[in-house]
């Protein structure tokens, strides 16, 4: 997770809280999950969600590819 977290850029005093996951499994020689995280301000209220597609290669050199997208 701690690679998902470098990718969203949240401000000072603001915290992401995990909100779940689901592995989509193999396809086209990618296997790809998808985890989803609540951007919360320092009062604890949920500022903007966020999906994060997570892909790694099935066949060497095992590449990965982190993508995100933001939801209001």
């Amino acid at each position: 997770m701690e690679e998902h977290y470098k990718k969203i850029p949240i401000p000072e005093g603001h915290t992401l809280v995990d909100k779940g996951m689901e592995a989509k499994g193999s396809r086209r020689g990618q296997d790809t999950d998808i985890y989803w995280y609540d951007e919360l301000n320092s009062a604890g209220e949920v500022v903007t969600s966020y999906e994060v597609t997570d892909s790694m290669s099935v066949y060497p050199p095992f590449n990965r590819h982190i993508s995100v997208s933001k939801s209001s």
